[in-house]
């Protein structure tokens, strides 16, 4: 097996072509970084500067970056299948986002949506109110980032019903706000040492047949759940992730959504589809909850709607959405019109490059790839490899028998792959799996490169 290896030349790949930068972004080679701009020298200011709260994956520093490919301030060269966190479905710096967003900003950058309003807020809001499922009258609020956007949605579904129970799922991942926090169900490193939370947020299981929990388990669990702590009348609204994120990137199984759908009509309960990382193509739908042809009252969105820039939103039925009295809903730099003229951009990326057929394409090499990597370098390792469409995780155990998860190991294949350039991120309860958000932009030569480099990476960790 062939190891491949970061070039130290920023300005030169000897994989794919990269894709054509607009006109007006100039790409710059990387010079020899200053004394105090290498990678060291910056993990030690960085270290000195900003809380020890916010965690870095890598110990690289961004210098440039385009499409799937980034070039940290040494010259050395990744494959990005990271993303961002699922930010960059259209790869980094676009050409049609970079354009939309500079022309923007030759306009304005800023005026507060709440006291002059602008049309690129109101041209995305008609756009995802056309995207989004349902055959009804919808309406978007436009926010910055994405637990604004699950606070919104919470906020808009209490005053909608008149009640205030939430019920979310054990796994998931909904923000890092105090009300977020409450939702999400993991607890190190996110709630570690910072409740209590807010009251009538309610855990119902969450159906992984895979650790002994099945659909009709998890549908008991609620049905518990709401005989014996929350109880329907005063539930405004359940939250789910069509793929769980942060929980390990497991699908919900479609007869879940379709009886979560039943449970909340019989009851006057709404349906939130968390799709802030899996929507906007992610899995070869615009929204990931579009594969089970379930239909939720409210959808909240963010990452990689805006090709890179933050921009975040909640779609819902227009009477819902409408429930809250003038000036109930906003944020003073809540759909940042820059940020509307890069998602706008984004979005006309995604429909004419074909990038939701190209994400499912791209789920199926990946996953014919990994077992194919899985069988040569690390038999019975890579105990799962699941997802939808390009949302996918591979996961390590320590064996097939006990199953037991392997998070050293994964730590160490995510660490070997960073010193060959490949950029990886974990997730999962236990952090014994790996998940890949390459951008869906990325070429066929950048994709086999990088999938090289992982296999060379597995290799390195298993020889210890």
């Amino acid at each position: 097996m062939t190891a491949v290896t970061k070039t130290k030349k920023a300005t030169k790949s000897t994989a794919a072509k990269p894709r054509t930068a607009a006109k007006s972004s100039p790409k710059p080679a990387v010079s020899a970084p200053a004394a105090d701009a290498g990678n060291a020298a910056l993990v030690q200011r960085r270290e000195a500067a900003v809380p020890r709260g916010v965690a870095s994956a890598a110990s690289v520093f961004a210098a440039r970056a385009e499409n799937a490919e980034l070039w940290d301030v040494e010259g050395n060269r990744y494959i990005d299948f990271v993303g961002g966190i699922a930010v960059l479905n259209t790869g980094h710096r676009h050409p049609k986002v970079v354009e939309a967003a500079k022309a923007q900003e030759d306009l304005y950058t800023h005026t507060s949506f709440q006291v002059v309003p602008y049309e690129p807020y109101v041209a995305l809001a008609e756009k995802l109110n056309a995207l989004a499922p349902g055959d009804f009258a919808k309406k978007s609020l436009l926010v910055t980032t994405g637990a604004e956007a699950v606070e919104n949605a919470v906020k808009i579904a209490r005053a909608a019903t008149g009640r205030s129970g939430i019920i979310a799922f054990s796994g998931s991942y909904h923000g890092r706000t105090l009300m977020t926090l409450g939702m999400t169900g993991k607890v190190t490193p996110y709630k570690k040492d910072v409740g209590p939370f807010p009251a009538d947020i309610f855990r119902a299981p969450f159906p992984d047949a895979r650790n002994g929990v099945t659909v009709q388990d998890a549908l008991k669990g609620l049905e518990t759940l709401m005989l014996t702590d929350a109880d329907p009348s005063r539930i405004a609204a359940i939250i789910i992730e069509p793929v769980l994120g942060e929980g390990g990137y497991l699908p919900v199984p479609t007869e879940m959504l379709q009886a979560l759908r039943a449970i909340c009509d019989q009851h006057g309960i709404l349906l939130i589809a968390d799709e802030i990382q899996a929507g906007f193509g992610r899995t070869g739908t615009w929204f990931a909850i579009q594969h089970s042809g379930v239909v939720p009252d409210l959808i909240t969105v963010a990452k990689s709607m805006a090709g890179g820039y933050p921009l975040a939103g909640v779609i819902g039925r227009a009477e819902v959405m409408d429930a809250l009295a003038p000036g109930g809903l906003g944020g003073t730099y809540g759909g940042n019109p820059v940020a509307c003229a890069a998602a706008l951009a984004a979005i006309e990326a995604i429909e004419s490059e074909g990038l939701l057929a190209r994400s499912t394409a791209l789920g199926e090499k990946f996953r014919a790839r990994f077992a194919e990597i899985g069988a040569r370098t690390a038999p019975y390792r890579m105990w799962d490899i699941r997802g939808l469409g390009a949302m996918l995780a591979i996961e390590f155990v320590t064996d097939f028998e006990t199953a037991t998860p392997d998070a050293a190991l994964t730590q160490s294949v995510i660490a070997h792959a960073l010193k060959r350039g490949l950029i990886l991120l974990g997730c999962g309860m236990h952090g014994n799996a790996v998940r890949i958000m390459v951008p869906l932009t990325a070429s066929d030569a950048i994709i086999d490169e990088g999938l090289a480099i992982f296999e060379a990476a597995l290799a390195d960790a298993l020889a210890g």
